[in-house]
């Protein structure tokens, strides 16, 4: 006999509680296999496919797309071993096997629970009479000639059954409850006489459509009445409703971080502008190097990116957190750099791993690999989790300036604006330079101006100069 089993959410890590359903992989009356994901949704840190334990037959599914689960909350319910149930009803009993073959137009032939197979049916009343006693005569043709699931019917000599209602699923006690249906006047068409969603969504359907009939009398007798009040009404514009956007997901998560941000982090920003022409030529440079000395291009981005590595190892108090707890800074070993990254799905920000141990290249790289992987949702939580410092290249929007809000629980972020053909002193002489302009946020807490405004001074002129660099390779 099958066996109905129950997966729920599970804990998908990094502190997460819930999750948004995106897209279901799997429907009602489909055979999954053991680890077949069946389900792909969004948590606050990534996208991820959902695998399912089991290997059976799909019973039911709980929740919509766009819906959001807690962790722990039922996902779907699976019947596990149908097909090796049916084979030994079959050789158990001759009779019971022959009764589905007079009908042969009836059944699917295959023991799909709730899809129409004599053999269940069979069973059911075999295993527990007292269950289908009253109503086992008008319940067989329905099971028998029903080709696709059976819709539940409300049989009203079961209104007095005592017993157990066959319904595992909280969530399907709840939807009748809200919707005063009585579970002990339903026929499930589970195993077993088990109360699906489906059941209940149908038994409300048609207590919809019996609501609306009955609607449409009253408003046809109420007709010349709606007729006059229309008349006086003409010409009254209804207002505009507000549309509302649940923040969840990505952007739940990204509301939830900033707010928090602005709540403990006491920041302040200093900018400068800094001509950025020698590194533009640098970088021009570097790509345009061919042979042993040449290699993959080098983003203007990486470049800043190592700029700012150099910059935390003379200015460590800037790659450090805030304990509140034990009331102490944390000064921490390596860098993990994160860079802000937007996507269809809402800013991100993938983080680069031990980025003081790499050069621009390497750091290069590993951008433009968690950018693919960003663009395509497929970040893990821990590629967006453990970063020590941001940087934020706002300049790709066509803007020059920025204050950004430090990503908690770090203690400060650079930002890039556009690098623009301005007018600049250049040795004396009014020229056209390729000018940026760097903005520092940082954490009052772990330092004080004049730190923040080294660490900045000291960007500018690598910026401007890239050969100061050459002190730290």
């Amino acid at each position: 006999m099958a066996q109905v089993l129950e997966f729920k959410l599970p804990d998908l890590g990094e502190g997460l509680t819930e999750a948004e359903i995106v897209r279901w992989l799997v429907e009602v009356g489909d055979v999954v296999a053991i680890d077949q994901p069946v389900v792909e949704v969004e948590t606050a840190k990534a996208m991820v496919e959902v695998p399912c334990p089991y290997g059976g037959v799909v019973t039911a599914r709980f929740g919509e797309e766009g819906s959001e689960l807690p962790v722990g909350a039922p996902l779907l319910t699976v019947a596990v071993g149908a097909t090796d149930a049916s084979s030994a009803s079959q050789g158990d009993d001759g009779a019971a096997a022959e009764e589905p073959s007079g009908g042969s137009g009836s059944g699917s032939g295959n023991v799909l629970v709730g899809y129409g197979t004599g053999a269940p049916a069979a069973r059911r009343r075999r295993i527990r009479p007292e269950r289908n006693t009253a109503s086992a005569a008008p319940a067989a043709p329905a099971v028998v000639s029903a080709p696709s699931r059976p819709a539940p019917v409300a049989v009203g000599e079961v209104n007095g059954r005592q017993g157990p209602v066959a319904v595992v699923s909280p969530l399907v006690r709840r939807l009748a409850r809200q919707h005063e249906i009585d579970l002990r006047g339903l026929t499930g068409s589970g195993p077993d006489g088990l109360i699906l969603r489906a059941d209940v969504d149908s038994a409300i359907r048609q207590a919809g459509e019996a609501g609306a009939v009955t609607e449409a009398a009253a408003r046809t007798a109420a007709e010349p009445v709606v007729a006059e009040t229309s008349t006086v009404q003409v010409g009254a514009a209804a207002p505009a409703a507000a549309e509302r956007i649940p923040l969840r997901g990505v952007r739940g998560a990204v509301a939830d971080k900033l707010s928090r941000s602005r709540t403990e982090i006491p920041d302040a920003t200093c900018w400068v502008d800094a001509d950025a022409t020698e590194l533009m030529a640098a970088r021009a440079a570097m790509n345009a190097a061919s042979g042993p000395s040449g290699g993959p291009k080098v983003s203007v981005l990486a470049l800043l990116a190592r700029i700012c590595t150099a910059a935390l190892a003379r200015y460590p108090e800037l790659n450090s957190t805030v304990d509140t707890a034990a009331r102490e800074i944390v000064r921490l070993p390596g860098v993990h750099l994160g860079f802000a990254a937007q996507t269809e799905r809402g800013l991100v920000v993938p983080v680069v791993r031990d980025a003081h141990t790499r050069n621009a290249e390497s750091i290069g790289a590993e951008i433009a690999r968690l950018t693919e992987l960003a663009r395509t949702g497929k970040l893990s939580p821990a590629q967006l989790t453990g970063g020590t410092f941001t940087l934020n290249n706002y300049g790709v929007f066509g803007v020059d300036g920025s204050t950004p809000i430090i990503n908690h629980p770090e203690a400060a972020m650079l930002g890039v604006g556009r690098i623009m053909p301005k007018p600049w002193v250049h040795n004396g002489e009014l020229a056209v330079r390729q000018v940026v302009q760097l903005s520092l946020t940082f954490d009052h807490r772990v330092c004080d101006g004049g730190t923040a405004g080294g660490f900045l001074r000291y960007v500018a002129d690598c910026v401007e100069q890239p050969a100061v660099l050459l002190r730290t390779l």
